[in-house]
């Protein structure tokens, strides 16, 4: 459902003579909004957005046409009129959003709209998400942590350690394993090779510093 804009005030409310979710979406102007990402950046608000999320949510349960379903459709307007007017209404001059509230809102009106399997596809797409970037900050901790390393291949060549690499071998070695931390292994290995070190020689450390672990802590 779209939105055009008006030179008409809008006079949709509800019996208690509140606005309805017609004028709160109408008033989530662009620019009046914005939201504070992640990252610690701030864009301005776009209700397309959460509609391309929510209509993601859908297709993760339903068949590959549900994006051309007229009841998908009309689900995916009303719940992104629904977080919309949800966001707007406590801050009706404009303001600041953060991402995470957003995403609760989705949440919210996917569960309040008994849409049960698709909000669990949404929180799956949300927890997913959060490993991959704990992941991501575990890789660049280590990077940081650390000075800057050259592995010499066998040709001869030199090229920097391959921290990323590193830390996704030793994920995959433990993935499955209970009670196994993969950073601590990944630190013990870093920590004992040297600038310059051999690429056979990176293997070696890694089996040297599991060992290591598992005889301070053999259960």
């Amino acid at each position: 459902m779209q939105f055009e804009p008006s030179t008409a005030p809008r006079t949709d409310t509800r019996p208690n003579g509140k606005p309805g979710v017609a004028t709160e979406i109408a008033a989530a102007a662009p620019g009046r909004y914005r939201v504070i990402r992640r990252n610690g950046k701030a864009t301005v608000f776009d209700k397309n957005k959460i509609k391309h999320a929510v209509t993601k949510a859908f297709l993760a349960v339903e068949d590959g046409n549900a994006a051309a379903s007229g009841r998908i459709r009309e689900a995916v307007d009303r719940l992104t009129e629904r977080v919309t007017g949800a966001l707007v209404r406590n801050l009706p001059d404009g303001g600041i959003f953060h991402i995470e509230d957003i995403q609760d809102q989705v949440e919210l009106a996917l569960m309040r709209g008994e849409h049960h399997k698709v909000a669990r596809a949404y929180v799956l797409y949300r927890e997913e998400h959060a490993r991959a970037r704990a992941a991501h900050k575990g890789t660049a901790r280590i990077a940081n942590a650390q000075p800057v390393l050259n592995v010499t291949l066998p040709d001869g060549n030199i090229k920097p350690l391959d921290t990323e690499r590193l830390h996704k071998v030793v994920n995959e070695a433990c993935r499955g394993t209970a009670d196994v931390d993969p950073e601590p292994i990944i630190a013990e290995t870093v920590r004992n090779l040297y600038d310059g070190v051999h690429e056979h020689e990176v293997g070696t450390a890694l089996t040297l510093a599991a060992r290591t672990l598992i005889e301070k802590e053999p259960n």
